[in-house]
């Protein structure tokens, strides 16, 4: 007993829990716990390594071999903020270049609430049944406080995203069309290296975002509602004037009369506007995403849109104008980007917003005086 009692006080000795988590009766001790499993996937240590390897060249022949994988990748350079990346998609995109511009590019647009997810997934998968390759971009506003985005079209087109000839790639709006725009056309040309046939352009909505999207596709595709009051004013003329094709959605169930007499209305309106530069005659079409009902009717007009821009060579006229606006738009945000980031124009622009902030100098003057200083001017 008095053996016990002096091992006790022996074992006893320390002070705080610290100390007495180290006495071997300590209900503080700590136990050393169970060996960690191993990863579920011992391979994925090996893909993330392989990963941080890829060479402008891998990018490329992954790309051309159709690997989504590395096409995803490699698009996520592309969207990219850093200066290393933009500069490794630019050697990606240049060697992928001979490889692209096969493909039929399709920009479709539509009022808020038209089902644009839903109808792209009914048309798509009336195109990649028919055995062609479809690659949808679709365009995600993104919160102008967070810069978050929902990116939720590969959960809305649940068919269609497990298909194997289609590849769907939601990209955040980033808050700047100029911006997302550019980078949407470079996205199209590794997706057309990688061999899809087909690409759809979904945009954020009718606003501005539908100008640089029409300059970068070869038909344009305006989704209506019915039944949502006076249609002929809800939608601006210069967006009625952009497209190749309108169709009026949700044409099914009690919706079926509706959409007839908006169709009619849209024709009739749509003969009022001057002739198109291809010398299309835009139809206007009824449809419904959820009953299949005139989508393949639709698909057929667009085909005969292409072979008739084909056979009178508007097709390659408008894709020439394209790229020497696109040259133009390169210059103007690879200028702005440079003149933001020099270190120079970086020390002077506070100074000049403190002067404008205390009525010291006017934006224009503080503007050239800015100019003046990046181009080195006295």
């Amino acid at each position: 007993m008095e053996e016990n009692t002096n091992k006790m006080s022996s074992e006893k000795k320390y002070k705080g829990e610290v100390e007495e988590s180290k006495a071997k009766n300590s209900a503080l001790i700590v136990n050393e716990g169970v060996e960690q499993p191993p990863q579920i996937n011992p391979a994925i240590a090996k893909i993330k390594k392989r990963k941080s390897l890829l060479t402008c060249a891998d990018y490329v022949e992954g790309i051309k071999s159709g690997d989504i994988n590395i096409l995803g990748q490699a698009i996520t350079l592309v969207e990219s903020k850093l200066h290393e990346h933009y500069e490794l998609s630019q050697q990606i995109i240049e060697k992928c270049l001979p490889y692209a511009g096969k493909s039929f590019r399709i920009g479709i647009t539509g009022v808020p609430g038209v089902g644009k997810s839903t109808f792209i997934e009914s048309l798509g998968m009336e195109i990649v049944k028919s055995g062609r390759k479809l690659a949808v971009l679709a365009v995600d506003p993104s919160s102008e406080k967070s810069g978050g985005s929902i990116l939720g079209d590969k959960t809305r087109m649940e068919e269609l995203a497990i298909h194997k000839n289609a590849f769907i790639r939601p990209s955040p709006s980033a808050g700047s069309l100029g911006g997302v725009a550019r980078k949407t056309r470079e996205t199209v040309v590794l997706c057309e290296a990688a061999g899809f046939d087909t690409v759809f352009i979904e945009t954020v909505g009718v606003g501005q975002s539908e100008t640089a999207v029409h300059s970068m596709v070869d038909f344009f595709l305006l989704l209506m509602l019915s039944g949502a009051g006076d249609e002929l004013q809800g939608i601006k003329r210069g967006i009625m004037e952009m497209a190749d094709v309108v169709a009026i959605t949700k044409a099914d169930g009690e919706n079926v009369k509706k959409a007839e007499l908006a169709r009619v209305q849209y024709q009739n309106a749509l003969h009022l506007f001057p002739p198109t530069a291809s010398g299309w005659i835009v139809p206007v079409l009824k449809c419904s995403a959820l009953t299949n009902e005139g989508i393949n009717e639709l698909w057929e007009q667009i085909l005969a849109y292409f072979d008739h821009t084909l056979n009178n060579d508007y097709f390659n006229k408008n894709r020439l104008e394209q790229s020497k606006y696109w040259f133009y738009e390169s210059v103007n945000s690879t200028l702005k980007e440079r003149f933001y980031h020099d270190e120079k124009v970086k020390k002077h622009i506070k100074l000049f917003e403190e002067q404008i902030s205390a009525d010291k100098i006017s934006s224009f003057i503080a503007a050239q005086k800015l100019l003046d200083i990046y181009f080195k001017k006295k």
